[in-house]
């Protein structure tokens, strides 16, 4: 199922258990991201990374911005990484929120918005997320373009979630269900 079963790390240590180690850290960090901005005393530093309000946008952040940082820490703790390993990454982190919103409106399409389910769809986006970027590591060759353009992708969502936090759209995704307001306003 998973082609990288074998990968290991120059310690002999599976890439596996680093992937399933990432997931307990984003569900974990995201978890604490969701309190961190009113923990903050409303910083508007925290702001650009935790959660602002109860909208489908801004609990997003909750699974990215983990999922960011413990890549980050793979490419600067680990060596022998497979060379497509920011691209395998990158879609792994795009099928984070992906997971979420669709999860999210499809659920409650049917039935009402449940706390339980909400965070069993965070815990399945991270699980989906970080085994989608585990099985693309070490697929095919070397493509420089293709991890710069998960760089890119990775920035271009980075500048979205900064911009959207402050000058949200007046759209369903960005608005609180519980205070009617957009992002910060």
């Amino acid at each position: 199922m998973f082609r990288g079963l074998i990968m290991r790390d120059p310690r002999g240590v599976s890439l596996l258990r680093y992937e399933i180690a990432g997931i307990v850290f984003i569900v974990f960090l995201g978890s604490f991201l969701h309190f961190a901005y009113e923990l903050s005393g409303s910083s508007p530093l925290v702001a650009v990374i935790a959660a602002v309000n109860e909208s489908v946008w801004e609990h997003l952040k909750l699974a990215y911005w983990p999922a960011l940082f413990y890549m980050i820490l793979e490419l600067v703790f680990l060596r022998g990484l497979p060379k497509n390993f920011v691209a395998a990454k990158t879609a792994g982190i795009l099928i984070m929120p992906l997971v979420i919103v669709a999860g999210y409106y499809l659920y409650t399409a049917f039935l009402p918005e449940s706390l339980a389910i909400d965070i069993g769809l965070f815990i399945a986006s991270i699980v989906a997320g970080q085994m989608v970027g585990y099985s693309l590591m070490g697929r095919g060759g070397e493509y420089r373009w293709l991890n710069l353009l998960g760089a890119a992708a990775l920035v271009i969502m980075a500048v979205a979630f900064m911009v959207f936090t402050f000058y949200a759209p007046h759209i369903d995704l960005f608005r609180d269900p519980i205070t009617g307001s957009y992002g910060l306003a």
